[in-house]
């Protein structure tokens, strides 16, 4: 494409708030080019104001984002036979040769259940689309899950338990119009900082009228706004909620209107709560006994109680649980289905939500549909032209599963694309030692240094967001159309397009033949008609015209900004139309501290990096606000374990052992301690966080429990860099790279 001289409408390619962005040319008249420490032509990046979500308002990830795009980028495609080898460039031609004829044998030999693929929320719809139409219709296997496992599966399982579909079910206005922003399981400040900052400035413009509650063992920069602040043990988010329920019975602060006529399953979740007197919770919790009533009043209220929550509550054990008790308090007050009252999960990555639609996980299908479902798949099939039975009856592979069959040898191919694993995935040695049992890994990726690339046979250069058009869905159901903006970087190709031209050669020419991603969406959203994610009126051409929109948007319905809320007539898309209660016990932690590993180790983010550091590690103005990662603990735990501030300490679970400098603070719990999770291998400052972390996960949604593992912690001498192992092999990759990159 030849270089865009005006400025550009995107949505920001970091996390779920789907901001609105103006992106601006490297070039203006009479000025001097803009250009990135590699010399590229750099854009510049602003906030939007009239992007329906984000009103102009901006974070300092998406303000720089014109910094990532064009450095350190993979320009062609590279392949080695094993690990050992050094890579070697080739031609699409020869990959596509590869990428056949391994998946042919395979189905020969193994059956397609031999083949998967992890893909992201980085992805673009028409990307996961095309993804599921090759894996899932054309070679057979449902074995497509993507990082949403790891981020948003638990609210996907807690939402269609409790009101029968995914889909959040609010939109970003209610935070002008609740009465009680209830925060549990999200640092907003850090996380979704224009979400926050929205919610700031409310309460800044009327104290009286907004309480805000924060459920978090530390005391985040989310907690220091918040009327009340629970501190509770980790493990422990279940027992809370169904503390609380039970005060809002007690005291009468329940909705029996809403109950009897929109809800089943009540009687069986009183005697559930029944044991969770106020004592028993706040001693079980950790709280005080008086803060668990205060705001177990603020629920028996019912005047707009909008609840929030993020990766705290999901990546647990428990987490589908917690999501439904969560929900359980909403359908008890009946403060659902109307302005500034529902729960709301804020998801993490830009396009996750449009995977959800897209039915990019291992059990999804397009139009949020169920693999399991017969109903279900022969509506995809025909849709897709694909004969009866096509597509498999069971859910493929989630992420973890994933990864034990490469460790029993029972895939061929592992196809990596557009994510880190070797950053966000748990037992991160485990998943190294699997990945290195596997014939052949393919990694599509914009960038040359990532983690997961290391260990790659067939690194496929991907053309990124700026570079291809596509469409992105944020946390409030809100499209926006992603334009092309800038030219492809070397032979970089757009992931669907991949995906289609190997369709095309394993002989589906009539299902992948494409002319451009507009007719790959229209194809995807005529999928959606009459279901509760229904985009059939949606398309490109409407995006471009009339600007981001929100769904249910049927077909034959007209271009509007108006937010919209699901369950207003408090019918829900279960069997009865009723949405139900659940009865879930609190179980705790999956890795409870113990006499050997007396600390609970939680892992997020920082406000200035972004999950595996592939594009913020790129800023210097985001690394100088985190120049490294920090162990934060509690003054009385540093004191028993002999650790001082600024000082080295050695973590180790019963995984492994990091090191990493000691941030000594009252933020934190005792008995906790807090990593970052953004530092992989290829940092300076490597502190490879998952690795000390389990796969236990939670038995509905498969989302692993990344926010608590046992650990101990002591003084240490020097900090521990990456095994020579990973030294060995990032060393030869950047020498081998170096041709590649530009």
């Amino acid at each position: 494409m030849s270089p865009t001289t005006a400025s550009v409408q995107s949505q920001c390619p970091y996390c779920g708030v789907g901001c609105g962005l103006d992106l601006l040319p490297p070039g203006e008249a009479g000025k001097a080019v803009k250009r990135d420490a590699e010399g590229n032509p750099m854009w510049s990046a602003r906030g939007h104001r009239e992007h329906p979500s984000s009103h102009g308002q901006v974070c300092i990830k998406g303000a720089t984002v014109g910094e990532t795009l064009g450095q350190g980028r993979l320009s062609q495609p590279l392949y080695r036979a094993t690990l050992a080898d050094p890579f070697q460039a080739i031609s699409w031609n020869s990959a596509f040769d590869l990428l056949t004829e391994r998946i042919r044998s395979t189905l020969a030999s193994k059956g397609a259940d031999a083949i998967a693929m992890y893909g992201s929320g980085q992805f673009h719809t028409e990307d996961y689309y095309i993804a599921q139409k090759l894996l899932k219709g054309a070679l057979g296997t449902n074995n497509f899950d993507a990082n949403s496992r790891l981020c948003m599966s638990s609210a996907v399982a807690g939402y269609t338990r409790s009101l029968g579909s995914d889909g959040p079910p609010c939109c970003y206005e209610d935070l002008d119009h609740c009465s009680v922003a209830f925060l549990i399981g999200t640092n907003t400040a850090d996380c979704h900082p224009v979400l926050f900052q929205r919610l700031l400035k409310r309460k800044k413009r009327d104290p009286k009228g907004l309480t805000i509650v924060v459920i978090d063992p530390r005391c985040t920069d989310t907690a220091k706004i918040a009327d009340y602040h629970l501190a509770l043990a980790p493990g422990t988010d279940l027992a809370l909620l169904h503390g609380l329920a039970r005060l809002v019975l007690q005291d009468n602060g329940f909705d029996s209107d809403f109950i009897d006529s929109a809800t089943e399953g009540f009687a069986a979740f009183t005697q559930t709560i029944k044991a969770w007197t106020p004592g028993k919770t706040s001693k079980f919790c950790g709280i005080a006994e008086k803060d668990l009533r205060s705001v177990a009043r603020l629920w028996s209220r019912k005047e707009g109680i909008l609840s929030l929550w993020s990766m705290g509550v999901n990546q647990r054990r428990e987490g589908t649980a917690v999501v439904g008790g969560l929900i359980n308090l909403h359908l008890l007050t009946g403060e659902i289905g109307k302005a500034g009252a529902g729960p709301f999960s804020l998801t993490g990555q830009p396009n996750a939500m449009g995977g959800r639609e897209a039915g990019g996980l291992a059990h999804l299908l397009p139009g949020y549909r169920l693999v399991t479902n017969a109903e279900h798949r022969h509506a995809v099939e025909k849709a897709w032209g694909f004969a009866p039975g096509s597509i498999a009856a069971q859910p493929g592979l989630d992420a973890w599963k994933q990864v034990e069959a490469m460790e029993r040898g029972e895939l061929d191919l592992w196809w990596v694309a557009a994510t880190n694993p070797l950053v966000s995935m748990p037992d991160l040695e485990r998943v190294k030692a699997a990945m290195q049992r596997c014939k052949l890994v393919v990694v599509s990726e914009a960038y040359a240094d990532t983690e997961t690339s290391h260990y790659a046979h067939l690194l496929l250069p991907a053309a990124q967001w700026s570079e291809k058009s596509g469409a992105m869905t944020n946390s409030e159901r809100r499209v926006t159309l992603c334009p092309a903006f800038r030219p492809r970087h070397g032979d970089s190709r757009a992931d669907w397009e991949v995906f289609a031209e190997l369709g095309r050669r394993l002989g589906f020419v009539d299902q992948f033949s494409y002319n451009s991603a507009a007719e790959v969406y229209e194809e995807f959203t005529s999928l959606t008609a009459a279901r509760v994610c229904d985009m059939s009126g949606l398309s490109h051409s409407l995006l471009k015209e009339h600007g981001p929109q929100q769904w249910p948007y049927p077909k034959g319905e007209g271009p509007t900004r108006t937010s919209k809320r699901l369950y207003e007539k408090k019918r829900f898309p279960t069997a009865s139309g009723r949405a139900r209660f659940q009865k879930d016990s609190p179980l705790g932690l999956a890795e409870p501290p113990c006499e050997m590993y007396p600390l609970v180790l939680t892992v997020g983010r920082y406000l200035g990096q972004w999950h595996t550091m592939t594009r913020t590690g790129k800023v210097a103005r985001l690394n100088a606000m985190h120049p490294e990662p920090s162990l934060e603990m509690h003054p009385s735990d540093a004191k028993r374990f002999g650790l001082e501030d600024n000082g080295l300490a050695a973590i180790t679970s019963r995984r492994g052992t990091l090191t990493a400098r000691v941030c000594v603070t009252e933020r934190i719990r005792v008995g906790s301690v807090f990593l970052p999770m953004h530092w992989g291998f290829t940092q300076a400052e490597a502190c490879e966080a998952n690795a000390l972390m389990h796969d236990q996960a939670c038995p509905i949604s498969k989302q692993p429990e990344l926010k608590a593992s046992a650990v101990v912690v002591a003084p240490a001498v020097s900090l521990v860099k990456p095994t020579e192992q990973d030294t060995g092999v990032l060393e030869n990759l950047r020498r081998l790279l170096t041709p590649a990159l530009r």
